[in-house]
């Protein structure tokens, strides 16, 4: 079981009910992943950066993700 983080970029967008999540892009590092976030903030309805370390492949990540960037409107689960 090898451990690795990954450092993701999540936008989402309008939808009937609320938001849609586009596919999310991975960067090589935090501050890649961050930078990224900031640069997409004015353009999509919401974006967060994340970092979270696990195990790709049993699929098992912790729980809480590190938020390193987030802006405009998201769900639940990367508010507060």
């Amino acid at each position: 079981m090898a451990r690795e983080t990954l450092h993701i970029v999540q936008t989402f967008v309008a939808a009937r009910g609320g938001l849609r999540a586009e596919p999310a892009q991975q960067f090589p590092t935090a501050e890649r992943a961050r930078r990224e976030a900031e640069k997409l903030a004015g353009a999509k309805l919401g974006v967060v950066a994340f970092s979270s370390s696990g195990d790709s492949e049993t699929g098992e990540f912790d729980d809480q993700p590190v938020i390193l960037f987030r802006a405009g409107k998201l769900p639940e689960q990367f508010e507060g």
